[in-house]
Parts: structure tokens; sequence; C-alpha cells
């Protein structure tokens, strides 16, 4: 994997890499899969028999409860509630696992390492929005000597679910993962934008923290914090100051708008922010989370009822809310920009989802599309904050616009249904 021109890691071939290669059918954007796992549907089929997985949605796949709470142990600690922290404890706890495979800082920079139980970096648990790639330390699991949890984001989990039905001893050395719902991939620009809006220099970047809470306000309420070399306290930005970072689809990755997988489909467990009423209110930070077999499900079981942590069972109606806005770009509006660029891109198969969309969704869409490609062009460019807010300035207005539009006549309908 090699940086390329605009701030993402992407496959270098070394050798032929033809369509029925192992290196194109481990790829999660894979255009040509086999049927046995020609989507996230199949895929789970393999991986969670119905026996253990009772129920399904269209939107969530399979699962067994969700649920929506924090650890009494790892909030403080963590960018949100703390689960996958607690989780991973449990898991070295009852002997499950050896090793966990997560995202690190090394520098200001960072990348998945294998940790072993005992080792301080197990015990926190933090936001990254950086690229990272597996390559190096899948290399090294089958020579481990114990099993080993994975925390990843959906896409990546995709990779090591394909990994291990192209390979079965890794179902046996990976058995367990921890899916992280994923808003997207963002460019290394996205960081080297946020340091500088922040007041530092890249040069002089010790580390980065992407989530300081604000334990006095809300949790979206967070900053963007730096670590500069020879100062004591973080340089930091609110982020809400810098507008929508997400829904713009700033520095995101093209392929992230081809993926559907909003809930982690292929995970254990799967955990996202509770952005939802009452537990939005709460700076702190509130997980969702969804299980898919039955150790998950226990493990979330036993620590309600002994008071490790902090939750409830959540409505499944609730847990889609809390992911709204990433509900209707990646699945209810992925069919009308699959069509788009069906000539032009090689699309992996998607599953069919049928969704009328108004001509204002639409245009939303193409404004999107554009509005990422920009801003990627721009700061490669120039890596400067006060020429890219310049020049990105008509492109997120424009799109500012018609959100806003389609949001008010969007409240329009929702109250005269509500009348009649």
């Amino acid at each position: 994997m090699d940086w390329n021109e605009f701030g993402f890691l992407v496959p270098h071939e070394i050798n032929d890499c033809t369509d029925e290669s192992d290196c194109l059918s481990v790829c999660p954007f894979n255009p040509f899969p086999e049927e046995t796992v020609k989507t996230e549907t199949e895929i789970a089929n393999l991986f969670f028999p119905d026996d253990t997985t009772t129920k399904k949605l269209e939107k969530l796949g399979k699962y067994k409860n969700t649920y929506v709470g924090y650890s009494n142990e790892f909030r403080a600690t963590s960018s949100s509630g703390g689960i996958a922290s607690y989780v991973t404890k449990q898991l070295f706890e009852r002997n499950i696992i050896e090793y966990v495979v997560n995202v690190q800082q090394v520098g200001e920079k960072f990348e998945y390492s294998i940790n072993k139980k005992g080792n301080p970096v197990v015990k926190s648990s933090k936001t990254r929005y950086y690229p990272v790639t597996m390559d190096k330390v899948f290399q090294k699991i089958e020579e481990l000597d114990g099993n080993v949890a994975i925390v990843s984001i959906p896409c990546f989990l995709k990779g090591v679910r394909l990994a291990q039905y192209q390979r079965p001893a890794l179902k046996e050395k990976i058995n367990f993962t921890i899916g992280i719902i994923c808003g997207g991939v963002k460019s290394k620009f996205f960081t080297e934008y946020l340091t500088q809006k922040a007041g530092a220099f890249n040069d002089d970047v010790e580390k980065v923290e992407y989530r300081v809470k604000n334990l006095d306000s809300t949790a979206g309420d967070y900053s963007f914090g730096v670590k500069v070399a020879g100062k004591e306290d973080l340089k930091t930005v609110k982020m809400r100051s810098l507008g929508d970072m997400w829904g713009t689809g700033l520095f995101k990755c093209n392929a992230c708008d081809f993926c559907d997988d909003v809930s982690g489909e292929l995970a254990d467990i799967a955990l996202g922010d509770a952005w939802i009423r009452p537990y939005v209110n709460d700076g702190g930070g509130t997980n969702v989370m969804i299980t898919r077999s039955n150790l998950a499900d226990t493990i979330i079981k036993q620590g309600m009822s002994n008071g490790d942590l902090h939750a409830d069972d959540l409505p499944e109606s609730e847990f889609i809310r809390s992911q709204k806005g990433s509900f209707t770009h990646r699945q209810d509006c992925l069919p009308y920009r699959a069509d788009k660029l069906s000539n032009i891109e090689n699309i992996p198969p998607k599953r069919p989802r049928k969704k009328r969309l108004s001509p204002e969704v639409k245009l939303i869409q193409k404004k999107r599309r554009e509005t990422r490609k920009q801003s990627l062009l721009i700061w490669k460019d120039n890596p400067n904050v006060d020429f890219f807010d310049l020049k990105m300035k008509p492109y997120l207005k424009s799109l500012r616009s018609i959100t806003k539009f389609n949001h008010y006549k969007r409240g329009i309908i929702d109250r005269m249904k509500r009348m009649f």
C-alpha cells in the first residue's frame, strides 16, 4: 500500500492481480466477487447462522439485539462510551483471545498494531480519522500463538471475512470482530486541515486527538486537539465551528459512496455514537450497540446485569434513527449514485434498495460528489486553510442551500402527514 496524491493509501501492484487472484478476492470493493460472497448478505449467512442471529432487517442485516449505553470503567478514556475497550477486556479475561488488532498512534501517524493482553495501549480506545492499512499485521496474524480479535470499520471487516472465506484457518485464528460504525474514510488531508485550523503546523505535531470531549456540554460539542512539540497543553479547535465535515463529504474517500453497510453487518458486535436524545445531551459519550453472535450478546447482557455497563435495550427503530443521515446517504441514495456512474466506474454489486428520490435529493447527491472531489483537488494543489476555505466557499454554499431547502420541504410534508 502506498500514498497517492490525494492522501489515501492505495494498493501498489507487486505481482499480477487478475480477476481470479487472491488480492482481488479479499478486496471489499471487488466488482467481480463470487456469488457465495456477492454482498454483505451472503457473507453474513456464512458467518452468522440463522440459529444464532434470530432477527433480520433490511437496513441492519442479521442481528440478535440492539442496546445503548456506556462502560463505567472505560468511558472517560474513550472517544464515546468505551464499549469497545470493555468488550476487548472481557475477551481477554475470558481467555477468548490472546491478542487484539486495533489502530494505535505512532508519532503523528496511525497504524494497525497487534497488542497482547496486559499491553497498556489496549486500555485506551480513541477515534482515528486517518488512513491506515492492515497489510503488515495481517501477514503476522497466522504466526501468532493464540487467537485474535480485530477492531475495525465495516469495509475492513468485510475484507477480513473474505480472507477467512478464502483461508479457513483464519476463521479459527480471528475468532471475534468489533465493528466501529463509520461516517466515511477521510484522507490524511483532513488531519492536515484540522491541524492548521487548531493553530499548529504539521511539522511540529507530536500527537493529535480527534475527539476532545466537553463534559459540560453535549456529545457533539467536541474538539480536535494537537499536541505541539515543546508545549504541554493541546491546541484545539471546536469541530462545530468548522461546519459540517461529514454530510458534505469533505476529504472523503470515493469508495465510501459505494458502501451500504452502515451497522457493521459482518461484526460480532458493532458500535456507534448515540446521536439521539437524551443520550446526545451527555458530553461523556454514549454508544449504540448491535450484537450478532451469542458471545457478543452474552458479554453485553452480563455487563448490564453486574453493573459494569450503564446500558439499556434499544428499539431497532431508535438504533436506525441514531444513524439516520448515514442510512439515508449510504442505503437510500446509493442506487441513484451507482446508476449515474455505472458506465464509468467498476462498482461492486450492491443489494437492491428501491426508494424514490425527490429532485432535491438527487441534486444533493450531485453536489456532495462535487464537493468531495473539489476538497481533495484544492488541498492537493495548495494545502493552506485560508486558501482552501475561500475556494471551497461556493461549493459548500450551493450544497448548504439545496440541503436547507430539502429539509424545509420535508418538514412541511411531515407536518401535513401528521395532520391527515
